[in-house]
Order: C-alpha cells, then structure tokens, then sequence
C-alpha cells in the first residue's frame, strides 16, 4: 500500500514538474484572436504560432516568450511591446511597426520583413539568421 502511494506521488510530481507554466492571460488571448486589437495586453508565452494578426493593434503588449512561429503580422502595430526571447521563426511582418519594441533574444529565423520600422527597438541578441529584411528600417540604433 505505502509503495503505490509512494508510486502515485512521484508520478504527481513529475507530472506538475514536466508541465509548461502559462503566464498569458486566456482572455487577452481571446480578445486578441476574435478583435485584433489587444494594446497593453497579457500575451507572455501564448502559442499564437500560425495565427493571423494582420492590422493587429499589439501596442505595449506583453508578448514575452510567445510562439509566434509562421504567424502573419502584416500592417500590425507592435510598438513599444515587449517581445523579448519571442518565437517569430518564418514570421510574414510587412509594414509592421516595431518601434521601441523590446526584441532581446527574440528569434526571427526565416522570417520575412518587409518595409518593417524597427526604430529605437532593442534587438540585442536577436537572431535574424536566414531572414529577408527588405526596406527594413533600423535607424535609432
């Protein structure tokens, strides 16, 4: 009896430790996926990974670890959010605004950016490896 207590214990507790913690907030996700507009929201480590953001209002988001791997952010609006150690691997970002975003760490492998404003954001240790930056503007850096 004590050995299968013991068993279901540390099953319990490699369950609870192999799980992810979420920090996003499941009705900014929401809002977000059904509006576009989510400024100043709770998006740390959200899987938004293929989503379609395109005009999106993201302003001051908190978008912090989140997956957004093949997501399409065409026209959307990221200023001033906080993107660091982001997913954007093969990220579409044509005329989308970057400026003073935090892009520390971020990950923008693959991605396509076009005509994409990047003034006076942060992009230490941001990984642009194989990325197609057209008309890209970095200046304040």
């Amino acid at each position: 009896m004590k050995l299968a207590m013991l068993s279901t214990t540390v099953a319990i507790a490699a369950l609870s430790i192999a799980t992810p913690v979420r920090a996003e907030n499941p009705t900014h996700v929401r809002q977000l996926l059904a509006t576009g507009e989510c400024p100043s929201c709770d998006l740390s480590g959200a899987n938004l990974s293929g989503a379609h953001l395109i005009g999106a209002d993201l302003r001051n988001a908190n978008l912090s670890g989140a997956n957004l791997t093949n997501a399409n952010l065409e026209g959307a609006d990221l200023e001033g959010a906080n993107l660091q150690k982001a997913n954007l691997q093969k990220v579409l970002a044509s005329d989308t605004s970057l400026i003073d975003a935090n892009l520390k760490g971020a990950n923008f492998q693959q991605a396509q950016l076009a005509s994409t404003v990047f003034d006076g954001a942060v992009v230490t240790g941001a990984n642009f490896q194989g990325a197609k930056l057209y008309t890209a503007n970095f200046d304040n850096q």
